[in-house]
């Protein structure tokens, strides 16, 4: 498989990769300073005529910046899946989209495309998540949750049963979510906010 960028979030697709024994055949980064992560080539700009029936997974965690680098891939997507990852054979996960450690995706769930589930995160059953969503590490959606498009919920953030939330949302870390979220907000625990002494 082929990876699209060279950073942090990379080496953890690397681990889960290696976990299931798939070959990492390349990495593709725009810093062409880079040459090597974790033993593999970084092979500098995207070049749609290097293995081009290889798939290849995105890794970058911007979900916008995601969204905008499948629209110049021309290879086929794959789906990353750790081999600690817990996945329901009644749910479903779209191209694309990395599931990571001991993440856990219950029956009748359907992940969109790339989408990241990340460490350890819970998604219950009959939850939608839209393409483009990111579940940070330890987060929780309860059953029947609606994520809309490049939505990100915070690490450690629940969301109670039935919530729907919108997209382009962003759900700070550690918050309790228990009412529908509308499109474009910004969600911060108060256990999030830090303030200044005087």
């Amino acid at each position: 498989m082929l990876i699209f960028g060279a950073s942090g979030h990379a080496k953890v697709i690397i681990d889960c990769l290696d976990s299931q024994g798939i070959q990492v055949d390349g990495i593709f980064d725009d810093d062409i300073q880079k040459s090597m992560l974790l033993n593999y080539p970084v092979l500098g700009l995207y070049n749609q005529s290097f293995m081009s029936g290889e798939l290849l997974v995105i890794a970058i965690g911007d979900n916008s910046i995601r969204e905008k680098i499948t629209k110049v891939v021309k290879h086929k997507f794959g789906i990353v899946i750790h081999k600690s990852a817990q996945v329901s054979q009644y749910a479903t996960i779209a191209e694309g989209s990395v599931l990571m450690h001991n993440s856990i995706i219950q029956s009748g769930t359907n992940i969109g495309r790339h989408c990241i589930i990340n460490t350890a995160a819970s998604v219950d059953h009959d939850c939608e998540i839209g393409d483009f969503v990111h579940i940070a590490p330890n987060a929780v959606l309860c059953g029947g949750v609606k994520i809309g498009e490049k939505t990100l919920i915070g690490a450690g953030a629940t969301v109670i049963p039935n919530i729907s939330i919108g997209s382009n949302v962003i759900i700070g870390a550690g918050s309790i979510v228990t009412k529908n979220i509308p499109d474009n907000s910004i969600v911060l625990s108060a256990r999030s906010i830090v303030h200044e002494r005087k």
